[in-house]
């Protein structure tokens, strides 16, 4: 599939060319004529003799960015000056920091914001701990954790590489939910370890976002972490996931005119992300679903499964999935089913397996960067198409969710979260779409939408108050 320029590999390059003649236009050609975009040009200082010129560019990718640097540099009377690639820029010293609510500005001030004032706030959670929440910023604190084991789509790169993926869940907690979040990033990947530091560090929380934590060992640790703790523990890239893909689907059957009750659903992958959409989807009526591996159909009969621990999400799958005892491939599984879900490989499947499937068809393809089927093709047969892509319509997007599932949370207090509260998030996200709003290409709010986080917030908040599992109502901080 092509690729578009993206401001992922967006670079300033600056350059100095003759005042006069044609060097800006061919600037300009360039870029162009080798696949990239000119999304800048600014003339930073001029002369009788020569313009001084910061070109801003878009490329596909890196080694792309670089062919088009070096294709500038053999212009005729250009000279290559600094090149600045602007990702790598905004994360120069980090995206985030800690900032006093209150000025120090006197003896008066700092006697009360450190010793020996606080002594006297100290004493006070020590005599009723539960005042941590409301003389603290516990009560609208989280912890994204991880141990670097499965980052993005990068693998197993560790917790220093992880850091800033979680400075950019931590920017993005604040940007949509005036949540204060803190990046913890582990040097062990080891279960035990995890769970009793996440354990030891909890007291300073009130809620514990896992991020990035391989398969299978990510499901013992939440669940291990749920059983210990009395602040909820979410796992996004399981949870997230989940309500994004129901809200969408829920939208997308509007769509279609189907009922999730009757469709047939076929989904490629089995790790994280696919059990837990599978689980959320079952919990809102999907009866008839099927799961794919690299291995083919998971089915109770599969040489690798029969044997297979009783409590291995594997094997949940094949006891809870495929009612008809469907076998085989991927390929033959996805024909005549009414919804496709991808969160595993790139082109699993093709525009011929996308027209094999029921008329109104609703493919999910959700691999990123190189989803499942290219897009585009998807789309000549299939009534919806959604990805994980930016660039294309339907993004499925985890900010649309974890922002507004916290805010509910800490708002409630809750000391955890269950399938009801990700039900009425999903619910909540897709009522943001409005049914005059609706259409194929927008079954999913933007992520900037104003609306999307309160949505999900309110309906978590009033799911933890309907289950009980809240001790408190904060309006937000």
């Amino acid at each position: 599939m092509a690729t578009a320029p993206s401001v992922s590999y967006s670079m300033t390059v600056r350059l100095e060319v003759p005042a006069s003649g044609t060097a800006v236009s061919q600037l300009t050609t360039a870029v162009e004529s080798h696949g990239g975009s000119v999304t800048g040009l600014d003339v930073t200082a001029s002369g009788h003799e020569k313009l001084r010129i910061d070109v801003t560019i878009a490329a596909t990718s890196t080694a792309h960015a670089d062919e088009i640097v070096e294709q500038l540099r053999t212009i005729e009377g250009v000279t290559l000056g600094k090149v600045s690639d602007r990702t790598f820029l905004m994360h120069l010293g980090g995206k985030i920091e800690m900032a006093s609510k209150h000025p120090i500005r006197n003896r008066d001030d700092l006697s009360m914001i450190y010793t020996p004032g606080v002594a006297r706030v100290c004493m006070a959670i020590a005599e009723n701990p539960e005042d941590a929440r409301r003389l603290t910023i516990k009560r609208n604190s989280v912890a994204v954790v991880t141990d670097g084991s499965a980052v993005l789509g990068l693998g197993n790169i560790g917790p220093k590489a992880a850091l800033p993926v979680m400075e950019g869940k931590a920017a993005l907690f604040k940007r949509f939910a005036g949540i204060d979040a803190w990046p913890i990033c582990l040097d062990t990947q080891d279960t035990d370890a995890i769970v009793e530091i996440v354990k030891a560090i909890a007291p300073g929380f009130a809620g514990i976002n896992l991020e990035d934590i391989s398969a299978p060992r990510c499901f013992e640790i939440e669940a291990r972490l749920r059983e210990a703790l009395d602040i909820p523990v979410f796992h996004d890239d399981q949870h997230g996931t989940a309500i994004v893909v129901l809200a969408a689907l829920t939208n997308a059957l509007r769509v279609a005119g189907k009922s999730i009750e009757g469709i047939r659903v076929v989904m490629s992958g089995a790790g994280a992300a696919g059990t837990a959409i599978l689980k959320l989807l079952i919990a809102a009526g999907v009866k008839n679903a099927v799961v794919a591996d690299i291995h083919g159909v998971v089915h109770a009969g599969r040489a690798d499964l029969v044997d297979a621990a009783a409590d291995s999400p594997l094997r949940w799958i094949a006891d809870n999935t495929n009612p008809e005892g469907l076998t085989g491939t991927l390929k033959e599984a996805v024909r005549g089913a009414d919804v496709f879900i991808g969160v595993s490989a790139p082109n699993v499947i093709d525009g011929t397996d996308v027209a094999a499937m029921a008329e109104g068809a609703i493919v999910f393809a959700l691999a990123n960067p190189d989803p499942e089927v290219d897009p585009a093709i998807a789309r000549q047969t299939a009534a919806v198409v959604a990805t994980g892509r930016s660039d294309f319509p339907n993004q499925i997007n985890n900010v649309l969710v974890f922002p507004g599932v916290f805010r509910g949370l800490l708002d409630a207090q809750s000391r955890t979260v269950n399938t009801e509260m990700m039900l009425a998030a999903a619910k909540a996200l897709a009522d943001v779409v409005t049914e005059d709003e609706l259409n194929p290409n927008y079954i999913i709010p933007s992520v900037f939408n104003d609306k999307v986080a309160g949505a999900v917030a309110g309906a978590v908040r009033e799911a933890a108050k309907a289950a009980g599992v809240g001790s408190g109502n904060n309006s937000g901080v």
